[in-house]
């Protein structure tokens, strides 16, 4: 089974298109699959007419896709995470811990995010989805979430992202990766809590 940093190396070559940041979102229960959200930084033209001028540009839609990693325990799966961004020349990691949508009492919005972690979001902009999706658990791991909570972990990559030329980074190679390996750890998971950890990966210069 392919690695989340093999997954989106083969999505950059076959889209070429910069990244703006990456979504992986995973349920508590071992073994189950994980999603990873691609967000491209690009634009479509949009004409009226086959050979006619733009009269509008329309941004691309962020490609969601099911991975499935061998995992037992949630560190096991966050070091896979850690690495990755890590590799892609991440500033920093944000693990978002978050609580069962379907309990008593629940904003609206936290089913709506629990959704689109999981791209399988039904909202549309300018008529279009808001993923490009290949998640066929996808709704069943949006009902387990919604059960047990989830994680979401959030970074935005340097190596082939939009970030490239504004990184001041001294952790980071030329053309904005790092070598592996990540020297920071995974952390224990408590289920049923809401919050947010920051992993801190760049160094500036001093």
């Amino acid at each position: 089974m392919p690695s989340f940093l093999e997954v989106i190396e083969d999505q950059l070559v076959a889209n070429r298109l910069p990244l703006a940041g990456v979504t992986i979102a995973a349920t508590p229960f071992p073994n189950t699959p994980a999603v990873l959200s691609l967000h491209w930084h690009a634009f479509v033209e949009i004409t009226l007419a086959p050979e006619g001028n733009a009269v509008a540009y329309q941004s691309v839609p962020s490609s969601a896709l099911q991975v499935s990693p061998r995992w037992d325990r949630i560190e096991d799966i966050e070091t896979s995470v850690l690495e990755t961004a890590w590799e892609l020349g991440a500033w920093d990691l944000r693990r978002i811990e978050a609580r069962a949508c379907a309990r008593p009492g629940a904003a609206p919005r936290e089913y709506i995010e629990c959704e689109t972690s999981f791209g399988v979001s039904p909202r549309v902009i300018d008529g279009e989805p808001v993923f490009v999706s290949a998640v066929p658990d996808g709704q069943d791991l949006v009902e387990a979430a919604s059960r047990a909570g989830y994680l979401c972990w959030q970074f935005r990559p340097t190596w082939c992202g939009l970030w490239k030329e504004l990184a001041n980074d001294v952790t980071l190679e030329k053309g904005g990766y790092r070598n592996p390996t990540c020297p920071l750890a995974a952390q224990a998971y408590e289920p049923g809590r809401s919050r947010t950890l920051l992993f801190q990966l760049g160094v500036t210069e001093s």
